[in-house]
């Protein structure tokens, strides 16, 4: 006898795996909200067509995002969206757009969205994830300490000139022949941020540093996985399965314990009154009576995770790029050397102070950040409150894309928008600013380390080019191509770099 339809569901209900259940549920909740968002605003900018539940999730190739997104940009204009799952990104395209988002209504765009699998892994902690009073309270808190600590000081600038020498004379041991560039690059970029930080620096050939510095590099690759972005839709599932995201979360534990077991060593050597570095200054600031609630030793581990991270990989990212057009394009690397020569010579390293002096470099630097559009879609942001945008409703919690690859390659804007070519930043022979250059972003949450940045990029590749002629290995064919991850690296290259000592 058959059993009536009353009797079954109990008991199929009964008989079904939790992964099972959990499935379902996430199912029937992401299809009400998806319904339910449609029904309830009519003017929400324009989207393309997607599934049920996942949405655009395969409208998007994630190994070259930017090509989808310049196509959908010039089909639904410079604001459109795209959803997966709940989640709901608006893509804003063009100068005046990207100024009302970032300046003229930041305080509605203000927040950082809480992405399931960060969320994980920070819990909301540190700087970059931070919303509200505590981000506030810890971006104020960690620039006045950076800034005692020598950002935007000579003490820092000559951290900086100091590590040049120590990776110039890694190179040198490669002899002219072929080496990638890579570790040798994060190690010395990373050694900066690290005196600030940790209070010291890491030898080349550390081998326990090395193997940290692999970690953040798998970590920027594995994030933009496609089970990692499956991971932000489904994450009652997902954090049950096998597969990439599971690597990302042990990689960033890997890192965090780390900077814990720092955090302990000194704990035990502490001086309060004399902090040495941003850890010292922090531990000092837990000792205080009345603090803010957001400090505390959990959110030290985070803040120091985030300026690790953030100081070590978008600068040598461009640094790598940098050696890499300079190989490709060796007319305009003897240009450089020219001016080199003849503002610094061969007798003594580069300063800041000489970037005034050398608008050729500097304009070559500002065209290796747009070329190599390392962060194509800026660090997103999220609506904070219902609001409107180009008179379309943006609800609160969309998640905002900047179109930063369009804005650096606008016909409108740049001669050559797809060459490099330094002369885009020179008019009669100065360097010249340009608008429509933001790899730091702009507004209230513009790059914490833009000045450290800035820095180390003109110190670092000038002293690079002051000692070496940077040329591809015998008989091998250089390319552009890219690594998508939380940054846009190149793939792995090989380089010479021949001594030009005169």
């Amino acid at each position: 006898m058959q059993l009536s339809l009353r009797n079954m569901l109990p008991s199929l209900w009964e008989e079904a795996s939790l992964q099972t259940l959990l499935l379902l549920s996430a199912i029937i909740l992401i299809l009400a909200h998806y319904l339910k968002s449609r029904r309830r605003h009519l003017n929400y900018p324009p989207s393309p067509p997607g599934l049920p539940i996942l949405g655009n999730f395969f409208h998007i190739n994630y190994n070259d995002p930017q090509a989808n997104i310049q196509k959908l940009a010039k089909q639904y204009g410079n604001v459109f969206i795209t959803r997966a799952g709940t989640l709901i990104f608006m893509m804003v395209t063009g100068l005046p757009m990207i100024k009302e988002v970032l300046l003229n209504q930041d305080e509605a765009f203000i927040d950082r969205p809480q992405f399931a699998l960060l969320v994980h892994v920070f819990k909301s902690f540190g700087l970059t994830l931070s919303n509200g009073q505590a981000w506030k309270q810890q971006r104020r808190f960690a620039l006045m300490t950076l800034r005692n600590f020598g950002l935007g000081k000579k003490t820092l600038e000559d951290r900086i000139r100091e590590e040049a020498m120590f990776l110039i004379e890694a190179i040198r041991e490669e002899k002219g022949q072929p080496f990638d560039p890579h570790f040798q690059i994060n190690n010395a970029v990373s050694n900066i941020i690290c005196s600030v930080t940790f209070g010291h620096r890491f030898e080349y050939h550390d081998s326990q540093f090395r193997e940290l510095l692999k970690s953040l590099d798998d970590i920027t690759v594995l994030e933009t996985r496609w089970e990692c972005r499956l991971f932000n839709i489904f994450p009652w599932i997902m954090k049950f399965l096998p597969g990439p995201h599971q690597t990302f979360i042990k990689e960033w534990k890997k890192i965090e314990s780390f900077v814990e077991q720092v955090i302990k060593q000194h704990k035990e050597d502490l001086n309060p009154g004399e902090p040495q570095d941003f850890i010292d200054a922090y531990l000092k600031e837990l000792s205080k009576d009345n603090i803010h609630y957001s400090f505390s030793e959990k959110n030290l581990v985070f803040c120091t995770l985030d300026l690790f991270f953030a100081g070590t990989e978008t600068t040598s990212t461009t640094l790598r790029w940098a050696l890499l057009y300079m190989a490709l394009y060796p007319e305009i690397q003897g240009k450089i050397q020219e001016e080199i020569d003849r503002v610094i010579g061969q007798s003594r390293q580069p300063t800041m102070a000489d970037k005034e002096n050398m608008p050729y470099t500097n304009a070559a630097v500002h065209e290796v950040q747009r070329m190599g559009d390392i962060l194509p879609f800026n660090v997103p942001r999220m609506a904070a409150f219902d609001t409107t945008l180009a008179g379309y409703h943006v609800p609160k919690g969309t998640i905002v894309l900047i179109n930063l690859t369009a804005l650096h390659r606008d016909p409108k804007e740049w001669a050559t928008p797809e060459t490099f070519n330094p002369e885009h930043f020179l008019e009669n022979g100065q360097f010249k600013k340009r608008e429509s250059f933001l790899p730091f972003s702009m507004g209230k949450r513009v790059c914490l380390g833009e000045q450290l940045a800035r820095a180390e990029l003109f110190i670092f590749f000038t002293s690079l080019l002051q000692k070496f002629t940077v040329q591809p290995p015998p008989n091998t064919q250089l390319s552009l191509d890219f690594r998508f991850g939380l940054t846009i690296s190149p793939v792995p290259y090989k380089i010479c770099a021949i001594p030009r000592e005169m």
